[in-house]
């Protein structure tokens, strides 16, 4: 299992579904690859991304809350697979000497790694799906999804709006 660490390169919302989409990228590779997440979730990466807070904390904020407070650190996020459609992701807490591995959600994970300043890594084979390997109808090759965002219009962000 071959892990590429990568940075969150933006949200976008995907109209055939009306979910947001997080956009992966390996660090220093020309690939792409997207993850269909909730509203919520999209919302606390959009405010992390950004750099704006809010008036109370929110479920990754109290996260990260607990975290810190237990003297504990996240490691890292890793996004390990995809089966029937659902990314699989885990993250690797180190508490007292002792290392943690914790069943997440991508999009969770991606939240709270961005709160705390985490690496992010996902399974290099990811990046080579394609839509017939139970993507939603769509390449994760960075020329078509680049196509496809380009498509959406601008208005369709305003939700998403900080």
């Amino acid at each position: 299992m071959a892990m590429l660490e990568v940075k969150v390169d933006g949200l976008a919302l995907d109209m055939t579904t009306n979910s947001p989409v997080v956009i992966l990228t390996p660090i220093n590779l020309n690939k792409v690859l997207p993850i269909w997440i909730g509203h919520a979730e999209a919302w606390a990466i959009a405010t992390e991304l950004s750099g704006v807070g809010t008036k109370r904390p929110m479920t990754h904020d109290l996260l990260k809350s607990v975290i810190t407070t237990l003297s504990a650190r996240v490691e890292k996020v890793e996004i390990t697979e995809l089966r029937e459609q659902t990314f699989y992701a885990q993250v690797l807490l180190r508490l007292n000497g002792n290392s943690f591995t914790i069943d997440a959600r991508p999009s969770d994970s991606i939240a709270l790694a961005l709160k705390l300043g985490a690496p992010i890594f996902a399974e290099e084979a990811l990046f080579n799906l394609k839509s017939s390997d139970q993507l939603p109808e769509v390449s994760n090759d960075p020329e078509s999804l680049a196509d496809r965002l380009r498509k959406i219009d601008p208005e369709d962000f305003g939700k998403y709006s900080l």
